[in-house]
């Protein structure tokens, strides 16, 4: 059975294969960037639980959530709210987002912003550059491990941090064969799309201490945060529950009050 991860896959490779564009110039365009905002390094260095606080329109799952947004305007709250960094949508299709989106929420505050796509090629990889993103995101279960590799050296080549999101152990070990040094543990199922924190909650300990971990998906408020900080987490990544938040501000000032890795194993 065709899941959904499948469907935006299809869809994103079938735009890859029909790229017409010389590699080696967009690579050069990537080297040339200024530098970064070190999305990993403000995860790792936060005083509390880290909060990515995204930006999003719509979902598969849940159809719209905010389509009228003002990226620019979203962002500043969050950032006012003491978010740490700042996730934002670029898929047009399925989620309704833009490079446009991503630009706008970059250029409005100083934090790092991760472009949340559905990365499958080494264009994909340094378009995150060139449109000003400071971290990019692999899924482990949308790539081969040539392609995680592949991704990941390229990543660090033209200064992008890279997300890698897992949902099992067998994508963990997937994850750490790349050098993979932010690891984020999605708890929704690519099948059900249901959330399992239990998912999440035994993942954690099994991440080594040198690698940053996010919990992904489902964290409904304050009580999710706090299980996640306790089992380990260094950040959580909040997305429908923020975007449709009355007020961004006072949204992410409440998941900011959780000391992180508040769990000593």
């Amino acid at each position: 059975m065709a899941t959904y991860l499948d469907r935006i896959l299809a869809s994103h490779r079938a735009a890859a294969n029909n790229e017409e564009r010389h590699f080696e110039d967009l690579r050069d365009q990537a080297l040339a960037m200024p530098p970064t905002r070190g999305f990993r390094r403000r995860l790792a260095s936060s005083e509390g639980l880290a909060v990515i606080a995204e930006i999003k329109r719509r979902s598969p799952s849940k159809g719209d959530l905010n389509p009228k947004l003002d990226p620019a305007q979203v962002a500043q709250e969050y950032a006012t709210g003491g978010a740490t960094a700042l996730s934002v949508l670029t898929d047009e299709e399925f989620f309704g987002g833009s490079v446009a989106d991503l630009a706008a929420a970059h250029a409005a505050t100083t934090l790092p912003v991760l472009r949340k796509d559905f990365t499958v090629s080494t264009f994909d990889v340094c378009d995150a550059r060139v449109m000003g993103a400071d971290a990019v995101l692999l899924i482990a279960a949308a790539l081969d491990d040539h392609e995680l590799r592949d991704f990941m050296a390229l990543a660090n080549e033209i200064g992008l941090d890279a997300l890698v999101e897992i949902h099992d152990e067998a994508e963990l070990d997937r994850a750490l064969a790349a050098n993979a040094t932010l690891v984020g543990v999605n708890q929704r199922d690519l099948v059900t799309f249901q959330v399992d924190t239990e998912r999440a909650v035994r993942m954690a300990p099994l991440i080594p201490s040198d690698v940053v971990r996010v919990a992904e998906s489902g964290v409904k408020g304050v009580v999710d945060a706090t299980l996640l900080a306790e089992a380990g987490y260094d950040a959580v990544l909040v997305g429908e529950t923020l975007v449709t938040a009355t007020n961004h501000s006072a949204g992410v000032a409440a998941l900011r009050q959780i000391p992180a890795r508040a769990f000593a194993g």
